[in-house]
């Protein structure tokens, strides 16, 4: 799943996880991201110490077996910034999420003084869902949060059918607290999601942006609402 920070994606990796069949795996790529770019992220030495931080044997780590039949792999996809590239992560079924840029930008700054587009991911997002429809010839599946939020139930059901795996009420409430799987970043950006056992019903009225975070959005704008004409 190819996300952007906030972006509802850590309550979507809590409804997989939720399910009996799954595996999931948090944001493998963070410290290679972040030992690659110098990135001044919240807690990025504790990132880069816990993680492995070679770009090649995380992607074979990627690949390799699971205990589960489902495995499920929550991406930032502005974190795809080294040598990996889409092509290069073969035998996996790709899906994008994706959220409002002004509601993405209103919840980075809660969390994270600099906000930038190119810290938001919206035009890599693009980018890498046009290599993945040109290379199946369709387009893959994007669910956008407003509508996971909205109809919980509805929404991911046609993502299981999408993703070719059956829909499992399960994935509608999970216990509250950490998981073992979550990364070592989770005490900083999880308040909200550790004290979660479902999805809490639908956004609240669209944040006003004024200044360089209007100017930001202006500039995401466009590839979210590419990605939003495709969503499911």
């Amino acid at each position: 799943m190819w996300s952007g920070p906030r972006n509802l994606s850590t309550a979507m990796m809590r409804s997989f996880g939720a399910r009996g069949d799954c595996h999931v795996s948090d944001e493998p790529f963070y410290g290679a991201y972040l030992h690659h770019t110098g990135d001044d992220h919240p807690m990025a030495d504790e990132v880069i110490a816990d993680m492995d931080c070679d770009w090649h044997s995380v992607t074979a780590a990627l690949s390799g077996p699971c205990a589960q039949p489902i495995w499920y792999q929550k991406h930032m996809v502005h974190h795809m910034v080294g040598p990996v590239q889409l092509a290069d992560l073969k035998g996996f079924k790709h899906a994008f999420l994706i959220r409002a840029p002004e509601r993405v930008i209103a919840s980075y700054a809660e969390k994270r003084e600099v906000v930038t587009a190119e810290g938001l991911g919206f035009a890599q997002q693009r980018a890498w869902f046009e290599a993945e429809a040109d290379r199946l010839g369709h387009a893959p599946p994007v669910v956008d949060s407003a509508d996971v939020l909205a109809d919980p139930a509805g929404t991911l059901a046609r993502l299981c059918a999408a993703l070719g795996i059956a829909w499992d009420p399960a994935m509608l409430h999970w216990p509250a607290g950490p998981r073992d799987t979550d990364g070592v970043w989770a005490p900083h950006w999880y308040n909200r999601v550790l004290a979660s056992t479902g999805f809490d019903g639908r956004d609240g009225p669209m944040p006003a942006l004024t200044g360089e975070a209007a100017r930001v959005r202006d500039e995401c704008q466009p590839h979210y609402e590419f990605l939003a004409g495709h969503k499911l």
